[in-house]
């Protein structure tokens, strides 16, 4: 399997996950022309010509992040609960970080500081609303790790990188989960300090 990186984008939530389920993989990175370190053009692999895409082993890909994610889960029986409540929540919890949250950082990433005023200010709501999420746990939902925390704890390092604030209890967090060896393990193979 192949995971289609760009280093410290998004797609180092599914890194993390890979990781953390021992699922073995193979990293391919992209370059802002969409050429792969392996010498091939993204477009031809996904043509909608984002990363994360997983070029599974039978080369089929599989493309958008809450996707991946579940199926890292899935496939390794780990990361999401298997019912109840406690997997909606998991699923939920997700899909607002790759959607709601994920999104009001493109104008910090493209430099429209006249937006990033507007989404400053959802950034701030939401990542309130995330710490109160938190409260005492580990983690975001609680005592056990699931496919919502490599999502949160890569929106939370962009929030650094761009010298936002987040409240507490968001900055242990990450510091608990720079700790996990899936997450050193991701920092060193994507050459990120």
């Amino acid at each position: 399997m192949i995971l289609h990186y760009v280093p410290g984008g998004c797609s180092m939530a599914i890194h993390i996950a890979l990781l953390q389920a021992d699922i073995p993989h193979r990293l391919v990175s992209v370059d802002r022309s969409k050429r792969t370190s392996d010498g091939r053009d993204l477009l031809t692999i996904n043509p909608r010509g984002f990363t994360p895409t997983l070029e599974l082993d039978d080369g089929t890909v599989l493309t958008e992040a809450l996707a991946l994610l579940v199926y890292i889960a899935e496939r390794a029986g780990t990361m999401l609960p298997a019912d109840g409540l406690p997997r909606w929540r998991a699923l939920e919890a997700t899909s607002f970080l790759t959607t709601e949250l994920h999104r009001n950082f493109r104008p910090f990433f493209r430099g429209d500081t006249a937006q990033m005023d507007i989404t400053r200010k959802d950034l701030d709501r939401h990542f309130l609303t995330l710490a109160r999420q938190l409260g005492d746990g580990p983690y975001l939902l609680g005592r056990e790790l699931t496919i919502a925390d490599p999502y949160l704890f890569v929106m939370l390092t962009w929030a650094a990188m761009f010298q936002l604030e987040v409240p507490a209890p968001l900055p242990a967090y990450v510091a608990r989960m720079k700790q996990l060896p899936s997450v050193v393990r991701a920092f060193a193979e994507e050459g990120l300090s």
